[in-house]
């Protein structure tokens, strides 16, 4: 050959490669063109001069220069663009372009759209990586064309249908992520054919159906996680085959029938989470041969009979979480076993006898959570031995003795709950100085003894609470070096003195109860330092001298009771600048003058309570504008004059003042001399015939036009139907038959004749939320979490009926009444009755409706129907689930409190629940400000939308995470 053709070989080949290499750049710089930030400074590497003007190719070579790119032999088969801030889609993606690509990582960026289906020419593909974007759509099934595809990562997006079948087809798979989407449908079985799958999430999605028996045939699989999604059936016993198992999370599903005694085989398992499923029959004696497990999690299913001492041979396990269960009998003794244990949470259960001594062996243990069971006799005297133990629940059981004299040297101490049980013992000396400790509720028991000075020395407590009990002596002024302390709640004891002065230095304090003691003196003047109060109650003490001004510099107080104490003089004005004031009680003191005009600026005012007392004067004419009182009580004054014109004062309690007037039963009207009076009662002997004669007739007389209204209705049933079909009420039960969604009910049918409108719903187990939080019993079933869920489960419905319906349908009932609840507490909107379908060319004007203290405030007033009155009305029913119960007029005032801390969550939550542990804690805040943006008054350009409020609540996790290397494990609560 030539000598020079030898010479200019190379420079062909240099020339060839780099011209390829630039076509595809090209390629890849009209894509880059499509994208909404063209400045992106990450990727201002990818730009191009023509060859010509350029003295040096290698200087612009995309294979060296472009950030995230690189070559093989001159062809682009990298890129990485992870967390580059692109938004932009797949659309125009030059998959055919670059045929060389083996890995791609497009992971943490705004994509959205469709995955296209030109994805599957990339035929070369060895790892593929799409999470954290916002794709839509579903995952095309040309994706089985990448046969040679070992990694396929698509999570934290909003994919949505099923999996496509094809997926089987790509062989060489070992890792495939499709978590946190909106998948549905069954797991298909071709997944089986993948045999070297090693890691397989599918969890947080929507996939439904039975787990199919064929993913035991997957013998290399390391890691699977189907957890969160809406799977029933049984737990198939297959999975026992598969021993190479080191994860296996299937909870938070539908999962029913009792827990393979096969899960024993799996020998490598160091995770087993199957909770939150209905789960029943028996724990497995088998589950005690997985020597090398770790977490167990059998929490919230329906596991009955005892808890097997064979769990005590597991000598790894760091966390076992058996709560929410029907377990019953004892602690195991063998626990003592578990050296490595951390987290042991066994609350609310049946299980009964003492807590094992056993349990003071485990040096390791972190929390122990053991409330709301049978559990009876003393506190082992140990168990804080190993000095790591932080969390110390065992309230609400039947334990009695007194503290162990060890726990005063408990420095690991943060949270300790043995409130609701029958101990005893002086308190005095029972607890010592605890540094870590941020709260502790000693409330309804027997103990007795004084207030120890040593809690003054807790600096990190936020939280003493020891109502209830038998406690002596005074309030340790110490107490007021606590500068984070939020709640002081030291009620229904016998503490005697004053209030100390140095309290006022509590400038973190939000609530405080002191009811019904024997504290006595005036309320210190320091106090007024207190700015952040919302609750106060000082009622039923021997407190003296004049209610002080300064309780108006209290501008987050809702509740104020300073009832049954011996205050005097006059009620301060500036209690009327307390705007949120929503409760208000003074009663059965020493109150002298007239009622204050300024009371009537407290616009959420609800309850008003000050009979009892020497008032006198007349009620002030200002509270007819006062809308929001309910319930108003001035019995036993010297008050008199006319009664204002307002629905709360017409129902009052007003017995005991003689001089008022009014057109109240019991009253005088106005105007009306003594002498009339007189002949007034005289009279009311005739009056009572009348009384009962008059309706008699009436109802004669109704009885004869209701028989001629019926005739005339014969003849008018076919235009009637007509009418009501115009104004859509037939057009709405048939928009109506055709929805299908998990959290509305379904409506199987309707029935119109004549002036008949009948609607068929199917039958939902556990009845209104409504009728739930108003039992005492029942609402403690709902825990935060289900509670969280709940919320989560209206606003997809309603995101459902304002997105994907057409035309949209507003609810316009939404309340707790109009929520029922499956088997599972899983929400069902109902109740359909007065829904509205908007139509786009209409005004979408109505007659005003709705139930009382869930209508949105414009409605009243504009009479126009928007799917912003859902908005509003789902804000109000958010803050009730939270709280327990409707907030009252208190919601007119919450638009404004956007800036809620997770220090004020305590004012909304319900207090039959415990605490929310610290996660679930910061997703109450959440949904709390979340609510409170639907309460605003600009609804059209202020509320968020359904759509968007569904949106950020699933992509919320309420769960505290547990495991690090899968954080999205979560701990019960």
């Amino acid at each position: 050959m030539d000598p020079k053709i030898l010479y200019f070989l190379p420079l062909v080949y240099l020339f060839t490669i780099t011209f390829a290499s630039t076509e595809e750049a090209t390629t890849l710089l009209k894509w880059k063109s499509t994208f909404k930030n063209q400045n992106n400074s990450l990727l201002a590497s990818w730009t191009l001069r023509h060859p010509a003007a350029a003295k040096n190719f290698s200087s612009h070579d995309p294979c060296r220069d472009w950030y995230g790119v690189k070559c093989f032999n001159g062809r682009i088969n990298r890129l990485n663009i992870t967390n580059s801030g692109v938004i932009g889609t797949l659309h125009d993606f030059p998959f055919s372009s670059l045929p060389f690509l083996e890995y791609i990582d497009f992971s943490m960026n705004n994509l959205s759209g469709p995955i296209p289906a030109e994805i599957g020419k990339l035929t070369n593909l060895v790892e593929i990586d799409l999470d954290t974007n916002q794709l839509t759509g579903h995952i095309p099934p040309e994706i089985g064309n990448l046969i040679n595809a070992k990694l396929f990562y698509a999570y934290s997006n909003e994919l949505s249908g099923s999996i496509p079948i094809e997926i089987g087809k790509m062989k060489s798979l070992e890792s495939l992520s499709l978590q946190k989407n909106n998948l549905s449908g069954p797991i298909p079985k071709s997944l089986d054919d993948l045999t070297e799958l090693k890691i397989l999430y599918l969890y947080s999605n929507q996939l439904s159906g039975l787990i199919p028996s064929e993913l035991g045939n997957l013998k290399n699989l390391n890691e699977l996680d189907l957890s969160d999604n809406k799977l029933s059936g049984s737990i198939p016993i297959t999975l026992g085959d598969l021993t190479e198992l080191e994860t296996l999370y299937l909870h938070s599903n539908q999962l029913s029938g009792p827990i393979p005694r096969e899960l024993g085989n799996l020998k490598n398992l160091n995770d087993l989470d199957i909770s939150d499923n209905k789960l029943n029959g028996s724990i497995p004696i088998t589950l005690g041969h997985l020597a090398e497990l770790k977490l167990l999690h059998l929490y919230s299913n329906q596991l009955s009979g005892p808890i097997p001492s064979e769990l005590g041979n597991l000598k790894k396990l760091n966390d076992l979480q058996l709560s929410n269960n029907q377990l019953t009998g004892p602690i195991p003794g063998s626990f003592g076993n578990l050296r490595n244990l951390q987290f042991l949470y066994l609350h609310t259960n049946k299980l009964s006898g003492p807590i094992p001594k056993e349990l003071a062996f485990l040096d390791n243990l972190v929390e122990l959570i053991i409330s709301e069971n049978q559990l009876s006799g003393h506190l082992p005297e140990h168990l804080c031995q190993g000095g790591k133990l932080e969390n110390f629940t065992v309230n609400s059981n039947k334990l009695t003795g007194p503290i162990p004299r060890s726990f005063s040297k408990c420095s690991s101490f943060k949270r300790v709950r043995l409130d609701n049980n029958s101990f005893t013992g002086n308190l005095s000396d029972a607890f010592g100085i605890h540094p870590h400790l941020y709260f502790i509720n000693l409330s309804e028991n027997d103990f007795y003894g004084e207030l120890s000075s040593n809690w003054g020395k807790c600096k990190s407590l936020t939280d003493l609470r020891v109502a209830r009990n038998n406690i002596s002596g005074s309030i340790p002024p110490e107490i007021g070096n606590l500068k984070g302390l939020q709640g002081l709640i030291l009620s229904s004891n016998h503490l005697v003195g004053q209030i100390p002065r140095e309290l006022g230095k509590l400038t973190s304090l939000v609530n405080r109860l002191l009811r019904n003691n024997q504290i006595s003196g005036n309320i210190p003047m320091e106090l007024g330092l207190l700015t952040k109060l919302d609750y106060l109650d000082l009622s039923d003490n021997r407190l003296n001298g004049s209610i002080p001004p300064f309780i108006g510099d209290y501008q987050h107080l809702f509740h104020l009771n300073l009832s049954n104490n011996k205050f005097g003089q006059k009620i301060p004005i500036e209690i009327g600048k307390i705007t949120h004031l929503n409760v208000l009680d003074l009663s059965r003191n020493h109150l002298v003058g007239e009622i204050p005009p300024q009371l009537a600026n407290l616009k959420v005012l609800v309850n008003l309570n000050l009979s009892h007392n020497g008032l006198s004067g007349r009620i002030p004419q200002e509270f007819e504008s006062s809308t929001g009182l309910q319930d108003v009580v001035l019995s036993y004054n010297l008050l008199e004059g006319p009664i204002p014109n307002n629905k709360a004062f017409i129902n009052a309690s007003l017995e005991g003042n003689k001089g008022l007037c009014g057109n109240v039963v019991g009253i005088h009207p106005c105007g009306m001399p003594s002498s009339v009076v007189k002949k007034h009662s005289m009279a009311k002997g005739r009056k009572l015939i009348l009384i009962i004669v008059l309706p008699v007739m009436g109802a004669l007389v109704l009885l004869c036009v209701f028989i001629g209204v019926l005739f005339m209705c014969d003849k008018r049933r076919a235009g009637d139907v007509e009418r009501r079909d115009g104004d859509g009420w037939l057009s709405i039960s048939m928009a109506l038959t055709g929805i299908k969604h998990r959290n509305i009910v379904n409506l199987y049918g309707y029935c119109s004749k004549a002036q008949h409108l009948l609607l068929v719903y199917e039958y939902v187990e556990r009845g209104s939320l409504s009728s739930i939080l108003s039992n005492k019993v029942e609402s403690k079933k709902l825990d935060w979490f289900k509670r969280v869920n709940i919320i989560k489960g209206v606003a997809f419905a309603l995101s459902y009926m304002h997105q994907d319906c057409s035309p949209p349908i507003v609810h316009r009932d939404i309340s707790s009444s109009n929520v029922l609840l499956d088997s599972e507490y899983e929400a069902r909107v109902a109740d359909f009755g007065i829904a509205k379908l908007l139509k786009p060319d209409s005004s979408n004007c109505t007659a005003l409706a709705g139930t009382y203290g869930y209508v949105a405030p414009e409605l009243a007033y504009t009479m126009k129907v928007t799917q912003m009155c859902d908005v509003f009305s789902f804000g109000v029913l958010s803050l009730e689930i939270i709280k327990g119960k409707h907030l009252g007029e208190y919601i007119t005032v919450l638009a404004d409190s956007s800036t809620i801390d997770p220090e004020q969550l305590s004012d909304f939550l319900d207090e039959r629940l415990p605490y929310p542990e610290d996660r679930v804690k910061e997703a109450l805040v959440f949904i709390i400000k979340l609510a409170c943006s639907c309460l605003l008054e600009n609804s059209k350009n202020s509320r968020p939308t359904m759509h968007f409020i569904s949106h950020k609540l699933s992509s919320m996790d309420a769960r505290p995470p547990i495991h690090q290397r899968n954080p999205h494990v979560r701990r019960a609560i």
